[in-house]
């Protein structure tokens, strides 16, 4: 429903009882010939990572796991907008990233192709770091090699100190507001964990600049549905082979344009997933963004 009426993409969902890789990567592929695209939905950290690099390589129709992209694509646009209001650039900012599974790893990945340089993955056991012991390895093997190279140590809390953005998609309370203090000036605090939060953004506002969370009743909801629509709109139509990085930034910058300078404030750092505008503009930006990376197979039409 939510693809028809945001993008005119006609979908339905399949749902399959297994949780077996092979056997969903073996049904998919056989279904497949009569798709242009597959979205793939609710499938854990970490077989998610593996069936969708198995199937993206092996179909020629996009295959994007909203659970992780969808996330990411919405978090890369709202802290664009952010860090217009706090005044910081992205290749300078500190991140922490709560919750290393499938959202956690692709916002990490998109913020790391966006020009983050310095960012810390958080999970039970603390900072994950080369070398350190123990941790689901399936979880964390990117984090090892992608991020905190000064192999910072600590708890949540610990590594806190001096953070500009703290990403949660970890559990309910897992932050003390108090320990918002100790980040940088301006701090930004996505805290997605759904229903309840990892901090309420009404005990985080004495601390924070800019807050924003998963639910729709407060400001600044991170919503998958202000991407996946526009996504598959634009790939579809130019018949991309693929859904690359480069597609899901220029999604990232579409949202983010929507809120016009003027608009732009603490409260409204990403539109309203009921904006008509955005579908668009998302499609045209993932088309061009196709084009150019060379993987569609339709040129622009006349």
């Amino acid at each position: 429903m939510l693809f028809k009426e945001f993008a005119g993409v006609d979908a339905f969902p399949i749902c399959l009882d297994t949780k077996d890789p092979d056997e969903i990567v073996r049904t998919v592929k056989a279904i497949a010939p009569v798709f242009a695209g597959v979205n793939l939905e609710d499938i854990s950290a970490p077989r998610c990572f593996e069936i969708e690099e198995r199937l993206k390589s092996e179909l020629s129709i996009p295959v994007f796991h909203d659970d992780q992209h969808g996330t990411a694509v919405v978090v890369l646009a709202a802290l664009i907008n952010a860090l217009k209001l706090v005044g910081k650039q992205i290749d300078q900012i500190k991140v922490v990233v709560a919750g290393v599974g499938a959202a956690g790893r692709a916002c990490s990945k998109i913020l790391k192709n966006a020009g983050v340089r310095n960012m810390i993955g958080v999970d039970r056991l603390g900072a994950i770091y080369q070398g350190r012991d123990g941790g689901d390895a399936g979880k964390t093997k990117w984090y090892v090699e992608n991020t905190n190279f000064d192999r910072v140590k600590g708890t949540l809390e610990e590594v806190l100190e001096g953070a500009d953005l703290f990403l949660g998609v970890a559990s309910a309370g897992l932050v003390q507001p108090e320990w918002l203090k100790k980040m940088n000036r301006d701090p930004i605090v996505f805290a997605l964990a759904n229903p309840t939060p990892e901090v309420m953004p009404e005990r985080a506002a004495p601390y924070v600049a800019v807050m924003a969370t998963g639910r729709s009743d407060y400001p600044n909801q991170i919503n998958n549905v202000l991407c996946f629509p526009g996504i598959f709109r634009g790939a579809i139509d130019c018949r991309a082979s693929d859904i690359n990085e480069e597609m899901k930034l220029a999604a990232a910058h579409a949202i983010a344009s929507v809120i016009t300078p003027d608009e732009l404030h603490a409260e409204y750092i990403v539109p309203s997933v009921f904006n008509r505008n955005i579908a668009p503009l998302v499609a045209k930006a993932v088309a061009d963004a196709a084009r150019h990376t060379g993987v569609a197979r339709k040129e622009r039409p006349e």
